[in-house]
């Protein structure tokens, strides 16, 4: 099979000030198809959502766990044998006997497995994963349609649940690029009133056009205090701006795995009147199985723009640049 592998953890060659947060460049190679283990299936992939965290990885950002590894976590692939359609996202596998996983609360599994980090991922013609962590898919749609549902259409839908939002709340969302624009499509399916604060003129634009009631820049507070508030860009100056945007009462969930920092922020404004800030942390399967009903049942269509394996460092730089308005998705 092709696969497009990280070998150099970390970004180019250069100083740091050149190389901080560019992707590493990925090499294209021929690789034996992988074989599947007890309790795993073989899956021949049709697409592969590209997610920021899959930039995180390759500049080096998150602690590297394998010295080569093969990125991408928002797979549609076809189950070899069957021909049965599934989506294999982030969390890859957990313990199920941590204290946590015993509470319920898998998606902070002391012992995980992330798919496209702990264990190769999705920007390959074909990848292996656990069977009990495959999301079944519905065959009608295309699968560049369907991936960007799977990383950054279920944590955005997590995030909405982490802030608390309840139908007809009044919801900013800070940064709108693959998770934001599916997340003000289940926010409008709840009767909420949105309001963006994003970088970009595109991005802007996309907001609009999907029916934000408003949209400024990136650190921009709404006209109005809101209920709840999301962020998805990892700026702390970005979730300032968030928490300076909320009533008394609020909440703002930062959907970040990596943070710049937190700025120093004046307590008596900003975070008292029991407001307050929640990180959001991976997903569950019922997560994934919730979003991807309503997003069958709303007609989520992502915005995408598809490149083939070969591109798959462009598709990178894309991201990183975002000059994406939507997903990027690789098709293989």
């Amino acid at each position: 099979m092709r696969a497009a592998v990280l070998r150099q953890w970390g970004g180019p060659p250069g100083p740091p000030s050149v190389r901080a947060g560019r992707p590493a460049p990925l090499t294209l190679e021929d690789l034996p198809i992988p074989q599947p283990a007890a309790g795993e299936i073989l899956l021949r992939v049709e697409a592969c959502g590209v997610c920021r965290t899959d930039l995180h990885i390759v500049a080096g950002e998150l602690k590297p766990l394998r010295d080569t590894v093969i990125p991408g976590h928002q797979i549609v692939g076809r189950v070899e044998g069957t021909g049965k359609r599934v989506g294999v996202s982030w969390v890859g596998g957990v313990d199920g006997t941590c204290a946590l996983c015993r509470r319920g609360m898998e998606n902070l599994c002391d012992n995980p497995t992330f798919t496209g980090y702990s264990v190769n991922g999705g920007y390959a013609e074909y990848a292996v994963a656990r069977a009990d962590f495959c999301i079944p898919l519905p065959d009608g749609p295309p699968a560049e349609r369907l991936a960007p549902l799977l990383c950054a259409g279920i944590i955005g839908f997590r995030s909405l649940r982490v802030a608390g939002v309840e139908c007809g709340d009044r919801v900013g969302l800070f940064g709108f690029g693959a998770s934001a624009h599916l997340a003000i499509e289940v926010l409008k399916s709840w009767g909420c009133e949105v309001f963006v604060s994003t970088r970009g003129e595109s991005h802007q634009a996309l907001a609009r056009e999907l029916g934000a009631v408003w949209v400024g820049g990136a650190v921009d507070r709404p006209p109005k205090p809101l209920d709840r508030a999301v962020t998805f860009a990892p700026s702390g100056d970005v979730v300032i701006a968030a928490l300076g945007s909320l009533r008394k009462g609020g909440v703002v969930a930062i959907n970040a795995i990596h943070l710049d920092r937190i700025p120093q922020f004046d307590y008596d404004t900003l975070l008292w009147g029991e407001r307050q800030l929640r990180s959001v942390a991976n997903m569950t399967r019922q997560d994934a199985r919730d979003f991807v009903s309503l997003a069958t049942e709303i007609g989520i269509r992502p915005r995408t723009r598809l490149f083939p394996l070969a591109q798959a460092n462009d598709a990178l730089e894309a991201v990183r640049d975002d000059a994406i308005n939507g997903a990027a998705v690789i098709v293989c």
